[in-house]
C-alpha cells in the first residue's frame, strides 16, 4: 500500500490545524501534482 506523507509547519493554534487537516478542499490543493480527488462521501466544505 502506497504511504502519502505530506508536512508542513503552520504557525497557528491546533484547532485551526485539526480543521485544515480534515477539510476536503485543503487535502486536495496539497494533494494537486498527482491530479487526486473526492470521489465520495464529503467532497467540498458546507457551510
Amino acid at each position: 500500500m502506497p504511504l502519502i506523507e505530506h508536512q508542513q509547519f503552520i504557525k497557528a493554534p491546533i484547532e485551526v490545524c485539526f480543521d485544515l487537516a480534515r477539510n476536503v478542499e485543503i487535502h486536495t490543493l496539497t494533494t494537486s501534482q498527482t491530479k487526486e480527488r473526492a470521489i465520495g462521501g464529503v467532497t467540498e466544505e458546507g457551510y
